[in-house]
């Protein structure tokens, strides 16, 4: 795949020119799958869960997600700043 980083610029300056729920919601709709939309959607309420305090086993019995995709989530929201931004 020929994608560089100027092209990677594009994808977040599409998102940010999203104004409403609705815009987002056609957007994903057209640029994802159903499924990667809820693999997304859980990742953030796991990290949400995580901001909360839940543990491990709680997040995993309420999103189904697996404990590898929870443990990068994890290492995301202890490390990063990006989960942070948008959920507290």
């Amino acid at each position: 795949m020929s994608i560089d980083k100027r092209d990677v610029e594009k994808l977040y300056n599409a998102i940010l020119k999203l104004k409403t729920v609705d815009d987002c919601k056609e957007f994903f709709n057209d640029l994802c799958t159903e499924n990667e939309i809820l693999q997304m959607t859980q990742r953030i309420v796991s990290a949400e869960c995580l901001l909360n305090g839940e543990t491990y086993e709680e997040v995993i019995a309420k999103t189904e997600i697996s404990s590898k995709t929870l443990s990068r989530v994890s290492k995301c929201v202890k490390n990063g700043n990006g989960y942070k931004k948008v959920l507290k």
